[in-house]
């Protein structure tokens, strides 16, 4: 190579946080690399290792990788792109790591054989499935049994997993939870806590805890009644009621329920069992049919539960924000948990995870849980750095934990807190926290919006408007900005809100303010915990 030559950047497929040594991640990354390129194409040698370095065509920063974006608007920014970028495009860019990847990860180990599972992600839902299910006819036409052969390996030989994971979780216990909404709201939110100290599972802020919930036993029941179902009836050595609650779905009902409610049923009705099997929606109602009200709209056919439950998909651990600093709650971990309910059609629907953390779950039985580590959302290395949090609802969660880790630390650096919510005299999350923080002086500032106090509605956008002077101060002081919560409305109105800032405080035009905000991220000093 020449010097005449350009050498492509490293995209790294491995995420630093992930459990490997600089070797392994070099040995991976170049791995992924020469797998992913496309047939012919020239590579460069990294000066790590041996890891070859991904060619240009690859390195196109992914355009769609935003979770504001609509899923057809992803794939059209991902055409003529190779099989593992559209893949990309296909995942809900949250890099949340539910599936146990990044997006990026999830797509690399499906194109080249190592994860056949193409419905681990959850925040895209079925759409996501759908489309990965269409893009991976893609494979059959070009195997790749050597790469699905070294990826084995990899996983089996040469990385050991790290103790408590996904695939491999950690027990610990419920020790204490309650209700973080005065009388008078209209939303139910529980601060809930749990005993990790035997466990084994260590943490820092930013993390994700991930558990495993269990379906409603009264929707377990309903359901098994509509198939022709009892509570005793048995698969193997497990009751069936006992599967469905901990191993399946029983939410949005999957394509592979349409395609088996099509030999079920006949004339018109199958028509529309496989309309909504290949996406269509015949009746407009798909969105609305959970498992239980696709087995209603068919009639309650007689279904063994063996047969049902390999027709349905399986049930994914959630993750939810650490609130909790290790340094000031050492052994502790807590939650800040919203709680889902809502009606359809008469019946209740209920939030899996969160009505299980928030009723279901005792304390004497042990909760199947593990740490997801945090991706890119940390707080700066020098204590000494202003942070800036925007957090409305839950989203205040890991900001919690940042206040209490730098408390606990000493560390120097100013914090100042934006959060919102409904009302103010029921809605205030940790209110009584907040206000010890402000009265040391550790809470530098803290700005407040409430959409329902008024008639005029305010969210934390507005208010970062108005104070835009200062907010705009602390960045060109250095300080890091970080934001929380809702990612496809309540970030990008956020960050309108900043670009916004930036120019009429910054005097710069438009275009120099998203420069200057993409500059904060290209950076590590804008983070996103979105979901």
């Amino acid at each position: 190579m020449n010097a005449a030559t350009p050498i492509p950047p490293v995209i790294s497929f491995i995420s630093e946080t992930a459990p490997f040594n600089e070797e392994q991640r070099a040995w991976l990354n170049g791995f992924f690399a020469g797998m992913l390129a496309p047939q012919g194409a020239p590579t460069a040698l990294a000066t790590t290792g041996n890891a070859a370095l991904v060619p240009a065509a690859l390195d196109d920063g992914a355009p769609w990788h935003d979770a504001s974006m609509p899923l057809d608007e992803r794939l059209k920014l991902a055409e003529g792109k190779p099989l593992p970028r559209r893949m990309m495009a296909a995942m809900a860019q949250q890099d949340c790591g539910q599936c146990g990847y990044l997006c990026e990860t999830y797509a690399a180990a499906i194109a080249g054989g190592k994860e056949a599972r193409l419905n681990l992600c959850a925040p895209g839902g079925k759409e996501t499935t759908r489309t990965l299910k269409s893009l991976a006819t893609e494979l059959g036409a070009q195997p790749l049994p050597s790469a699905d052969n070294a990826a084995r390996d990899v996983h089996e030989t040469a990385l050991p997993a790290p103790a408590w994971t996904r695939d491999n979780p950690a027990l610990v216990k419920l020790t204490a939870r309650h209700r973080l909404n005065r009388q008078g709201s209209e939303k139910e939110t529980w601060h809930v806590e749990f005993d990790i100290a035997q466990s084994g599972l260590d943490y820092a802020v930013g993390d994700s805890f991930g558990i495993f919930a269990e379906n409603d036993q009264g929707l377990v029941t309903d359901l098994l009644g509509a198939v022709g179902g009892t509570p005793q009836d048995m698969i193997g050595e497990r009751h069936a009621s006992d599967m469905l609650a901990r191993d399946v779905c029983l939410g949005a009902a999957p394509d592979s329920l349409f395609e088996l409610l099509t030999y079920h049923t006949g004339g018109e009705m199958r028509r529309k069992a496989r309309a909504l099997a290949a996406g269509e929606d015949p009746d407009g109602d798909a969105a609305t049919l959970d498992v239980l009200a696709a087995i209603e709209k068919f009639g309650r056919p007689r279904i063994a539960p063996e047969v049902l439950i390999e027709a349905l998909e399986p049930l994914q651990p959630r993750l939810y924000s650490i609130s909790s600093s290790p340094r000031a709650t050492p052994g502790r971990l807590s939650l800040t948990v919203d709680t889902v309910r809502y009606g359809i059609n008469g019946r209740t629907r209920l939030g899996v995870a969160s009505t299980f953390l928030a009723t279901r779950l005792d304390q004497a039985t042990p909760l199947r849980a593990y740490v997801q580590k945090a991706h890119g959302f940390a707080l700066p290395s020098d204590p000494a750095t202003p942070v800036i949090m925007v957090g409305p609802g839950t989203g205040i969660a890991p900001f919690r934990a940042f206040l209490w880790d730098r408390m606990a630390s000493k560390s120097l650096g100013k914090n100042w807190l934006f959060f919102g919510h409904q009302r103010s005299d029921c809605d205030f999350f940790y209110e009584d926290e907040l206000a010890g923080m402000r009265a040391s002086g550790h809470l530098s500032r803290l700005t407040l919006a409430w959409s329902r106090d008024a008639a005029e509605k305010i969210y934390v956008q507005d208010r970062m408007r108005e104070v835009g002077a200062d907010l705009f101060s602390w960045l060109e002081e250095g300080a890091h900005f970080y934001i929380c919560g809702d990612a496809k409305r309540m970030a990008r109105d956020v960050e309108h809100a900043l670009v916004d800032v930036v120019a009429s405080y910054g005097n710069r035009s438009s275009a120099d303010a998203q420069a200057y905000v993409a500059a904060l991220k290209k950076a590590g000093r804008y983070q996103a915990d979105v979901y």
